[in-house]
């Protein structure tokens, strides 16, 4: 019997489909020739196309320094979206825990629970924002980070004094709709992420790889959140390049490629050996950062593209094919216990519709889950208040 044999079973699987928002757009937006301005009236009949096209939300990517503020934009949303769940990427490092607890129970409050957070602990924008902390450093930050944020959406009225936070008779105002509080999405693949994902993560992304290396990674975090007692859920970052046919979408993977220019691959590439990730590191073995002749020279599985990592750091995967491909790729991942599909493809607002109309019907997807809510309202429920005796003494291990 392994540890994961002593746990509850895992909730009714489910498959969740979402788009992707970010300042930039375009049919080959890394060229500045081909990108299109991008305004809010731009961004919201992107959010309506996600709405109706049946995606479970989007994540709402940001820097510290640079991109949209992921909650001014999220929250301008609100009132033009219905069913659009609203993932936006959070770094630790740049917050305390009562701010965010303040941005996280408002915002979902006012979307009717449709708020989930992506906690990032990578250091890009860190060191211009201000943020000097080492690899090792942040993830034990974000680990103390959140310890503390998680009890005080608990309800709970928290001390906590740790090596890089010291929090005094701290408490939620008033609680999140959701209960206990937004899911926590969070991804990094080094040891020490994985092991804060284990402790605390409701939903541990990976950026795209072949189905058998994210098997193993799934299997780790799987055991690593057995030791803490715990289940969570899995999700993906993918590209996309989805055409009527399969002879088509590698034609289109190959103008992708025609349509880069050798600088912009070794700009990126430059730009991606200096980062401290394992994450990045691994997307690096699927392409070695050599731009090949051919786009299919980097297929790593069928159907399974490494070639946007030659163009951008972070996720480097595609799917690449006719609907009923990529829908039996995004099957297969399924299969190994990836609930969360994170997907885009250039441009953005175009190709919500062509996965909407021509992939989704395919896949026995999620629309809506609310999950358990509690009463709306900013006043907390009377039997989440403490006694004064009854405050959560929280002292950091090591």
């Amino acid at each position: 019997m392994t540890e994961t044999d002593l746990l509850p079973p895992l909730p009714e699987r489910r498959l969740e489909i979402l788009w992707y928002l970010i300042a930039n757009d375009g049919r080959y937006p890394w060229d500045p020739r081909w990108k299109r301005p991008v305004d809010f009236e731009y961004v919201q009949a992107w959010a309506k196309s996600i709405d109706v096209n049946g995606f479970y939300g989007a994540l709402l990517a940001t820097q510290p320094t640079g991109g949209m503020d992921p909650w001014i934009t999220a929250a301008s949303l609100v009132p033009t979206t219905r069913r659009m769940k609203f993932v936006i990427a959070v770094h630790p490092s740049v917050y305390t825990p009562t701010s965010l607890v303040k941005l996280a129970t408002t915002l979902d409050q006012n979307s009717g629970g449709r708020v989930i957070l992506n906690i990032v602990s990578g250091h890009i924008g860190l060191e211009a924002a201000g943020v000097h902390l080492k690899h090792e450093e942040r993830y034990a930050h974000t680990d103390e980070f959140l310890t503390v944020y998680r009890a005080l959406m608990r309800g709970e009225r928290v001390d906590f004094d740790g090596k890089h936070l010291k929090v005094r008779g701290a408490e939620a105002a008033f609680l999140s709709l959701q209960d206990p509080y937004p899911p926590l999405w969070f991804g990094g693949a080094s040891p020490i992420a994985r092991d804060v994902a284990a402790k605390h993560i409701d939903n541990y992304l990976t950026w795209g790889e072949p189905p058998a290396e994210t098997a193993e990674l799934i299997a780790d975090v799987r055991a690593r959140a057995a030791r803490h007692g715990r289940s969570i859920r899995f999700g993906i970052r993918l590209n996309l390049i989805v055409r009527d046919t399969d002879e088509q979408a590698w034609a289109a993977a190959q103008d992708m490629l025609d349509h880069v220019d050798d600088s912009v691959v070794a700009r990126v590439q430059a730009d991606s050996a200096k980062q401290e990730s394992v994450g990045q590191a691994r997307q690096l073995a699927f392409h070695k950062g050599v731009k090949p002749r051919f786009a299919q020279e980097l297929e790593v599985y069928p159907n399974v593209w490494s070639g946007f990592g030659l163009i951008r750091g972070g996720p480097g995967i595609a799917l690449v094919g006719s609907p009923e491909s990529v829908a039996a790729r995004i099957r297969e991942y399924h299969a190994l216990g990836i609930d969360s599909f994170i997907v885009s493809g250039n441009p953005l607002l175009e190709e919500t519709y062509r996965f909407g109309e021509q992939v989704m019907p395919l896949l026995p997807v999620t629309h809506d889950d609310p999950g358990p809510l509690r009463p709306a309202g900013y006043t907390r429920p009377r039997a989440a208040v403490p006694s004064p005796a009854g405050a959560s003494s929280l002292v950091a291990a090591g």
